[in-house]
């Protein structure tokens, strides 16, 4: 699962003599596990998960594109969805496809004004328990998160409310919104793994 598709990348990027490129999440995770030692591992800037990214701004409503964006778009506050109400970022990242995960859209809530984040996750169906164990554990609203089980794409549709995450403030930047969904699903899949 989480240990195939980072060996999978340190594999895909090592090259002669070369540190592999890791953020905290993963240089803990491949430290932990023994796949490298701490000499093979380089840590890029923190705040350089994304660059690079593809990125959309959509209509809610039709879902067509209003516009592509460069990264320095998510140095947007989060309240730039309560201003664009009609408006959902998308964001593809290869990090994301790292943990199983297309692309993550967020958005305002129309009826509740909460922001939420929408993805597919690349997870088999056995392991329903142990992921709403997780959403349950570290998300504090009653109903924060929906999660269905697509069989025709064969993932996990989930969406959740980032209201709910302990982590999360109004006053945030989109890319920080964004990178610490990227850190409760890195962790959720850890969980699922160790469990």
């Amino acid at each position: 699962m989480l240990q195939k598709k980072v060996q999978q990348y340190i594999d895909e990027t090592k090259g002669s003599g070369v540190p592999v490129p890791l953020f905290k999440q993963e240089r803990d995770y491949v430290l932990n596990h023994g796949l490298l030692d701490a000499d093979e591992v380089v840590t890029p800037e923190a705040d350089s998960r994304f660059k690079g990214a593809y990125i959309e701004r959509c209509d809610k409503e039709t879902e067509e594109l209003i516009g592509e964006e460069s990264d320095d778009f998510l140095d947007q506050p989060i309240t730039y969805l309560k201003q664009h109400k009609n408006e959902f970022i998308f964001l593809e990242s290869k990090w994301f496809a790292l943990i199983g995960v297309d692309a993550v859209s967020v958005e305002v809530d129309d009826v509740f004004g909460t922001y939420d984040a929408m993805l597919g996750l690349k997870l088999q169906k056995k392991y329903r328990s142990q992921i709403e164990d997780y959403l349950d554990e570290f998300l504090e609203g009653e109903s924060s998160y929906d999660l269905l089980f697509n069989g025709e794409d064969g993932l996990w549709d989930l969406n959740f409310t980032l209201n709910d995450h302990r982590g999360f403030e109004e006053s945030q930047t989109l890319l920080t919104v964004y990178e610490l969904i990227y850190d409760f699903l890195f962790h959720l899949l850890q969980t699922v793994e160790e469990s």
